[in-house]
């Protein structure tokens, strides 16, 4: 018995997220390709969109590989500004196996998309996740540590040449960070704060990397248009720590310093698995539907099964 479809998700990370003809055409690209197209979460503070997508692995790689080239030939992080990290105009291009493929295969998967960037787009290509050339890479903020802003010198030094394309610094596109990992939870908390050192505070209390929750990744963002800050937060082991842990940890953290909630988010899609049994309303996502389950539209590309 053979081990059923091969199925791959794809969350591409953009920089753009507040022309919302640019966003909604970099997805009928996505769409075009056959990939199904499962969500786009535009956001205009990080000035960053999410797009999560599934399929084949052929299908994957002309999604990605077509996205990349409508990226590449409309952004400028020239003029790009937003709160949320970034390494170039495609920031992060992460493959995922879902169902009737291993991780090894989602490398390699990985790789031959990066060197095509490299290839056809003269971009530097940093890989991280399963992907990494090194230990030091394999963490997604090492691998983007320092940002756009610092690229043009990072790209000068032995340590920061690319795994691919040209050591050489592109104003306009930046560099891309391609990588393979396990299912992932981007969930961020907004607080009824303006205190960005408290939000920064809350966020390093939290990660796993000051000695918080296990699997966790956090920032503190402002989001300014909307008066507020923000714990945002990667889960990037959410059955060690789900969503509620991570919703419950950042409330009292945010408590002790006299700041209240104001609501959760959700960036893409989740297993049912993340919430771990609590109702999504119960970690501030008053707007949930089950279309940001990750299992339907999995089951649906299973055919059904």
């Amino acid at each position: 018995m053979g081990r059923g479809p091969a199925v791959v998700e794809c969350v591409p990370n953009v920089s753009e997220g507040r022309d919302r003809n640019v966003v909604d055409r970099l997805g009928a690209t996505v769409r075009r390709t056959g990939a199904r197209l499962m969500n786009v979460h535009a956001d205009p503070d990080h000035h960053r969109s999410v797009f999560s997508f599934l399929g084949s692995p052929d299908v994957i790689t002309d999604a990605a590989l077509a996205l990349a080239a409508d990226v590449f030939a409309t952004l400028d992080m020239r003029h790009h500004h937003g709160s949320h990290p970034r390494v170039g105009a495609l920031d992060v291009l992460p493959f995922v196996p879902l169902a009737g493929v291993t991780m090894d295969e989602v490398v390699a998967l990985a790789h031959a998309v990066g060197r095509t960037l490299a290839e056809h787009h003269g971009v530097p290509v940093y890989f991280y996740g399963h992907a990494a050339m090194g230990d030091h890479r394999r963490r997604l903020p090492e691998a983007r540590r320092g940002g756009y802003e610092a690229l043009a010198a990072r790209l000068a030094t032995p340590e920061g040449r690319p795994d691919a394309g040209p050591p050489r610094f592109d104003p306009r596109a930046g560099a891309v960070l391609v990588g393979a990992r396990e299912v992932l939870v981007a969930y961020n908390v907004w607080l009824e704060s303006t205190d960005l050192e408290a939000a920064r505070a809350i966020a390093r209390t939290v990660r796993e990397t000051s000695g918080g929750l296990a699997g966790l990744q956090a920032i503190g963002v402002p989001l300014t248009t909307r008066s507020l800050v923000q714990v945002s937060m990667n889960l990037v082991d959410y059955r060690s720590t789900p969503i509620p842990v991570a919703f419950d940890t950042v409330r009292q953290e945010a408590a002790s310093r006299g700041i209240a909630v104001r609501r959760g988010e959700l960036v893409g899609l989740a297993p049912r698995a993340a919430f771990a049994g609590r109702a999504p309303e119960s970690v501030g996502l008053e707007d949930f539907v089950d279309a940001l389950y990750l299992d339907g539209h999995l089951d649906a590309a299973l055919g059904g099964r």
